[in-house]
Formats: structure tokens, C-alpha cells, sequence
């Protein structure tokens, strides 16, 4: 085995120093039953934890597969030395104050140097880590408790934050978890090579990430790209958004996009899930584990309460879940299960004729489970088990597993709480092959996930940024729509003037009506630097004077606006360069109508972009509007992405907004563009 394995999945077990928390991997080593020899290590005291301690590491009998090591950060470093000379597998470093407290230490760089040169080609996890648990061979290099058990076959979960990890192995919602890592610093070994082992288990069943920063953006594209080959589908908790993409802060778009739309764009592009909470993580996590991701969005959701039905119809009108009208068949199957009293419709109010009835009960899940539905959702929450008899219930879930068999398609049981699905009903869920979602809004933000997973191709093809460019400029908007022309994006016709006269003549030459814009500023309009419809001589040289230039623009006007579109670019160094499309023009942020993908973006991925926005309609044509010419917009796009491609060392930002569409073409009647010089 590789070092990387040896330590996930060791045979033996070395754990450095004598704190409680060196005594708690001990322990948690034989609580969860590790079948291989677990050796403290200390210099004077004779036992850790019940165990027989070793003086030092050179006198442990063999190389351990992984070490747990517990002593402060100088220690930690030699003891690394001593592991890596004797041919250990890995390490885990729990000590903190390094890169994560340099500035309470000033030392912690430099520290952690060294601590990645001491372990040379050993490999750790860390430093400032919990470690990470193994519930399928039994290993808990883990300084704490935990709330799971052992399991043949689960999850894999990977987190930036080792309270967070500790609070998910605490979960009681039936979720079997494979491992549970922790990466603190990822000094040496990164989050997306730690998830690409995981991921090469064949025990494992699906990924959750929690991720504060990708760091290396080429690694993570390719850990997302051996998930997609081996069919394991990805969940992502994003927290921590830096502020690097907002730094592009002369942009509407630098303040509409930032790096949390840059997050989502990469995660779209690499095939991964998105989620908001924890909660969610696990939800989805249990869903994508029993049944994986689901082919559309389209469920069938029953319940025995018509205020349930109400609820849950409400709930999932407000996401990307659909509860399509029932058929004509569904409609003849119901009726014969329910009688006449029933009421048909989806969400399903099927009362409570047929309770205790599981003949009835399976015959009208299963209608309910029609070939073009996704899944069957039954609501069922169930009583107290320490206070109340749930027998009664246990009928449901016995009908729910009828109808799977019979219909060839998934069902889920979702509670109203989270708390009223017990542990133990939820587990005997799984293991009859129905899944158990608790809480309406956990349960549904797993719907809807599995369903977009199921909606994804996925690709690592990503644009990814080098060094930010040095020392970087602002193009005015003249010198910014020629570069952008070049690149065949359309312009209007233009004259540049130096004085109102000049103008004035520049405006003759072109033919009114004209705009005037006074050069030098990002946001002309606020500034009152914009006139737009002047329609003589006289009007423009008026304007100008009010303007006070020393640059003008003269330039055709667009007539037959349809819609106006904002069309922007960010070098988001996180994530890659972030296309950014919206609603334009001067309610731009105010209305905060956009959608981001990252480049480069194929012309089917933004005309699918391009139908999420609010203003959708309006490209289509609205209420006997004329639609715009859609062919010439994706044109437009495709040329903005190409001047943005070609410049990719030296891009900052650029930004089109707004990009006038009419029912005959595109125009970029504002631009701009801040370049750098190629470090």
C-alpha cells in the first residue's frame, strides 16, 4: 500500500504523548474494535490509556502504519523525524499554532516548514486536526468521542473543521458513515488527494465535502473527475467565501458575482452538489448513498393529511422539485386503491380509509410511482418511542417497500421534523432499500440535489488562473469596446471628440439620434456623464459643457431595445474566471438578476443559463413583445468569452453592461476592462 492508504486503512497503530487526548485514541482504538496492536509511546510513563507504553519510537516493534501525534508543535516535529526514519505510513499532527496562528506566533510558517520537511515522504495529515475515523476496518486516530458505529458500507466524509466533523459523526438520522477526516492545514496532503483515496474504496458509497477554500484548483478538478469515472456522486458544504473576487470591486459584476457565485460555477462544472447546512449535507448524503442521484425532478409526493399535502405543495414550489399533475392512469389505479371519496392530486391527501390496510396502502404508492416519476415521497412522521407504541406505523413503511418491488422505482419516507424519525426506524428503512428523509427542509434539499446531480454532465474543463496580474489599468470605454470589437463582439458606430464643438461635429458626421458620454469614469450614469437621444448640434454640444470633459464619446443610438443584459468576467483566483450574466443596465445591482458559470462555457451551457434568469421572458418576448434574436446574443457571449480567454494572464475584469438585444441583434453599448501586467 501507498502511504496515503496505510494511514487511512492501517494494521497498526503508534499514538505519541500522554494527554487525555492520546489516552482517548486508545481507547477509541479498542471501543471500536481495531484488530491490529495499538503502541503509545512515551518517555516515562509506563502505560497510556491501559496500554503498555514504548520510551520512544525507535523502540516500537515495526513501522506503524499510522500515528497519532499528540505532543506540542516543536515535539511534533521531531517525533515526525523518527517516524519517517523508521518507514512509517502516515501521520496524524494534532498540535496547532502554526500557519493557523502566525499571527499570535510569527513563527507558525516557518514552523510548518519544517514540520513537511521532517516527515519528507511520510504522510500526514494536519497539523491542527482532529484526525480522522474509519468505521468500516475499525481505526479511530481520534482524540474525542464519536457518535457513529461500525458499518460494511457508507459515506465519506471530508471537512476543513474537526468541531464540525465531530458534531456530524453525532448525527441520528440512520446516515452509515464510511469515514469521517479532518484536514486541518493540509501542510502536505490536500483535501482533494485525501477524497480521491476515499473515493478509491469500493465500500464507499458517496462523498460529502465541507469546504472553507479549494486550494488547489487543478487537484480538485481532477479528484471530481475520477468521482464522475467511478460513478460516486459528490455533495459540497461551502463556507469561508473569500473576498478575493470581490476585489474587482470597479464592476457591477465584481460585486454581483464574488467568489460565492465563483464556488457554485465550479461546483456545477465539476459535477458536484451543492448544499447550504450541514443538515442538508447529511440529508443528501443518505439520499445519494441508497439510490444515488435521481434521474429529473419530478415527485410524487402522498400523505394521510390534507394539511401536510398543503404544506409540502408550498415547499416545493419554492425549489427545483416539481409535483407534475397526475395522469390518466395514475388517476384510474388511485381511484380503484381509494374509492370515491379521495380527492386525487399530487401532493396526495389520501385520508385515512386505507390506514392499517397494506394491500391498499402499496396499491396507491404504487400508482403514485408512475414511470416518469423520479421517486415516491411518502410524509410519515413517526410517535415517541420512548413514550408512545409506533406499531401502528410500521404498515407504511411495509407498503412503501411493496411498492418499490412492484414499480421498479425509489420511495423515500420524509417526516414533518427532523427528530420524528427515530435512529433505529430510520436504519431498518435503509436496509429495506426505502429512504428515510428527516425534516421537510432537509429532506427536500436532497430531493433537489440528487435530482441536479442527475441533471449534470459534468467536465474538468477549467480555465485556471495564474498569479494575479501586477500593477492593473482601467481601459476607458472607447479603448475597451475596440479591443472587445476585435474579439467580434458588436459596438455601435463611434467618434471620439476632445471638446462640446467637437462634438457637436462628431455627432453631425454620424446622423442623429446620437449618445454622448463624457470618457474616464465606471459608472457614467450615476456620475450624470451620460446623455442619451440627442437628437441635433445644438443638443449635443449642451450636453457636453454640462458633462465638463476633456474626452467625449459620441456614438450611434440602439433603437428596439427587447432587453438589456450585463455580460461580466472576474479572474476569481479561487475558482477560475467566473462568466457572470444578468439583467443590465443602471438597476444592474438592484435587481441582482444573474447567473455565473465558469470558463470556458460551451454556447448549450449559456443559452441554459441564459432561460434561469428572472428576465427570461423577456427574451422570449413578453405579452406581444418581439423575442430577441437569440442566435446573434449567444454570438455576442461566445465573443466576450474569447477576448477573455485569449487575455487570461492578464484579465482582471471586464464587463459589458449594458448589452442591448433587440429582435435583430446585440450591441455593447458600455464596456468595461481593467488589465494587469503578467507576473
Amino acid at each position: 500500500m501507498d502511504g496515503l492508504s496505510r494511514l487511512l486503512r492501517p494494521r497498526s497503530i503508534a499514538v505519541i504523548g500522554g494527554g487525555t487526548w492520546c489516552a482517548a485514541v486508545v481507547e477509541g482504538c479498542r471501543r471500536i474494535g481495531f484488530a491490529g496492536p495499538v503502541w503509545p509511546v512515551h518517555p516515562t510513563r509506563a502505560e497510556i490509556g491501559g496500554v503498555p507504553a514504548f520510551a520512544s519510537i525507535e523502540a516500537l516493534p515495526e513501522a506503524p502504519d499510522a500515528t497519532f501525534i499528540g505532543v506540542n508543535r516543536n515535539t511534533s516535529i521531531e517525533a515526525l523525524r523518527a517516524l519517517a526514519a523508521r518507514g512509517s505510513g502516515g501521520a496524524v499532527c494534532f498540535a496547532s499554532g502554526f500557519r493557523e496562528s502566525v499571527a499570535e506566533t510569527g513563527d507558525g510558517h516557518e514552523l510548518e516548514a519544517a514540520l513537511v520537511e521532517a516527515a519528507g515522504a511520510m504522510r500526514i495529515l494536519g497539523p491542527n486536526c482532529y484526525g480522522f475515523l474509519n468505521f468500516l476496518d475499525g481505526a479511530a486516530l481520534w482524540p474525542d468521542q464519536h457518535g457513529a458505529e461500525r458499518v460494511t458500507e457508507g459515506v465519506a466524509i471530508v471537512t476543513q473543521s474537526s468541531n464540525l466533523a465531530l458534531n456530524l459523526t453525532m448525527q441520528s438520522r440512520g446516515l452509515p458513515l464510511a469515514y469521517v477526516v479532518t484536514v486541518g492545514n493540509q501542510a502536505q496532503t490536500g483535501m482533494a488527494e485525501i477524497a480521491e483515496a476515499l473515493l478509491e474504496d469500493p465500500r464507499v458509497t458517496a462523498l460529502g465535502l465541507h469546504v472553507e477554500g479549494v486550494g488547489d484548483l487543478a487537484r480538485f478538478a481532477a479528484m471530481a473527475g475520477r468521482a464522475r469515472t467511478l460513478g460516486k456522486p459528490v455533495a459540497v458544504l461551502k463556507s469561508g467565501a473569500s473576498e478575493a473576487a470581490r476585489a474587482a470591486a470597479m464592476s457591477h459584476t465584481g460585486s454581483l458575482a464574488g467568489s460565492d457565485a465563483g464556488a457554485s460555477a465550479l461546483f456545477d462544472r465539476l459535477g458536484m452538489a451543492r448544499v447550504r447546512s450541514p443538515a442538508e449535507l447529511l440529508e443528501t448524503l443518505k439520499l445519494l448513498h441508497a439510490v444515488g442521484p435521481l434521474p429529473s425532478a419530478r415527485i410524487g409526493v402522498l400523505s394521510s393529511s390534507g394539511g401536510e399535502a398543503g404544506l409540502i405543495s408550498d415547499m416545493v414550489a419554492a425549489r427545483a422539485l416539481e409535483c407534475p399533475p397526475l395522469s390518466q392512469a395514475q388517476r384510474t389505479a388511485l381511484r380503484a386503491a381509494l374509492g370515491p371519496k379521495v380527492a386525487l392530486a399530487n401532493p396526495l391527501d389520501y385520508h385515512t380509509y386505507i390506514w392499517g390496510d397494506r394491500e391498499a396502502l402499496a396499491r396507491t404508492f404504487t400508482a403514485m410511482l408512475a414511470p416518469d416519476m423520479a421517486m415516491g415521497v411518502a410524509i410519515l412522521d413517526f410517535p415517541r418511542p420512548d413514550r408512545c407504541d409506533a406499531g401502528a406505523w410500521e404498515i407504511v413503511i411495509d407498503a412503501a417497500e411493496d411498492a418499490v418491488k412492484a414499480a421498479g422505482r425509489p420511495m423515500a419516507i420524509l417526516s414533518s421534523l427532523t427528530e420524528t424519525i427515530p435512529e433505529a426506524t430510520a436504519q431498518a428503512m435503509l436496509t429495506r432499500g426505502i429512504v428515510p428523509l428527516c425534516g421537510f427542509a432537509e429532506g427536500l434539499a436532497a430531493l433537489e440535489a440528487a435530482a441536479r446531480l442527475g441533471s449534470m454532465t459534468g467536465g474538468t474543463d477549467i480555465t485556471v488562473p495564474g498569479a494575479e496580474p501586477e500593477a492593473p489599468r482601467l481601459l476607458n470605454e472607447a479603448e475597451a469596446k475596440e479591443a472587445l470589437s476585435r474579439h467580434g463582439v458588436p459596438v455601435p458606430r463611434s467618434r471620439m471628440a476632445s471638446s462640446p464643438r467637437e462634438a457637436a461635429g462628431a455627432a453631425a458626421e454620424l446622423g442623429f439620434p446620437v449618445v454622448l458620454k463624457a470618457l474616464g469614469l465606471a459608472h457614467k450614469t450615476e456620475a450624470g456623464a451620460v446623455a442619451v437621444g440627442l437628437a441635433s448640434a445644438t443638443e449635443v454640444e449642451a450636453a457636453a459643457l454640462r458633462m465638463a470633459s476633456d474626452r467625449y464619446l459620441v456614438e450611434d443610438m440602439v433603437s428596439g431595445t427587447v432587453a438589456e443584459l450585463l455580460v461580466g468576467v472576474i479572474r476569481d483566483p479561487a475558482h477560475g474566471f467566473v462568466l457572470t450574466l444578468g439583467a443590465g443596465g443602471v438597476l444592474a445591482e438592484i435587481l441582482a438578476d444573474t447567473v455565473s458559470l465558469l470558463l470556458p462555457a460551451t454556447a448549450a451551457e449559456i443559452d441554459v443559463a441564459l432561460d434561469r434568469l428572472r428576465i427570461a421572458p423577456l427574451l422570449s418576448g413578453y405579452r406581444g413583445r418581439p423575442a430577441i434574436d437569440r442566435a446573434a446574443l449567444l454570438a455576442a457571449i461566445a465573443a466576450v468569452q474569447d477576448y477573455a480567454l485569449t487575455h487570461a494572464d492578464t484579465l482582471v475584469e471586464l464587463e459589458v453592461n449594458p448589452l442591448i438585444v433587440t429582435a435583430e441583434g446585440a450591441v455593447a453599448v458600455d464596456a468595461l476592462i481593467r488589465l494587469g501586467e503578467p507576473r
